[in-house]
């Protein structure tokens, strides 16, 4: 399976060029896969560069999960992420992230100087 690239992702959420934006369908079409990294970066670039809040970096993170051709890293992982976050807005979705990557390869607790992350189940503050 291919891979996509955080600007294929900000393409296909953002559609604000219509060229790249057509490449980007045409890629994903056959079925692409979204990395960790790849998520958290294009997550990024929508809250630093157009502004969006938690309910739309949950939305976003929703729609991608739910794409037809993309194929999330772990999407299981994620999902548990996107469920805290939902929750705790306050939370960056990374470290919502990092904690269900932990959970899942079996490394809990999390130890965490961050008060909000914290407070979830299997992290613990330092």
């Amino acid at each position: 399976m291919r891979a996509v690239d955080t600007n294929v992702l900000i393409r296909l959420t953002i559609r604000d060029d219509s060229g790249q934006v057509a490449a980007a369908e045409a890629f994903v079409a056959r079925g692409a896969w979204v990395s960790h990294l790849v998520l958290v970066e294009t997550l990024w670039v929508l809250r630093s560069i157009y502004g969006q809040g938690p309910v739309e970096i949950a939305t976003a993170v929703e729609i991608l999960l739910n794409h037809r051709d993309l194929m999330i890293q772990d999407s299981d992982v994620v999902a548990a992420a996107l469920q805290h976050l939902r929750k705790r807005p306050a939370l960056g979705f990374s470290d919502c992230l990092i904690l269900e990557v932990a959970r899942k390869a079996g490394h809990l607790p999390l130890g965490t100087f961050d008060g909000d992350l914290s407070k979830l189940e299997g992290a613990q503050k330092l």
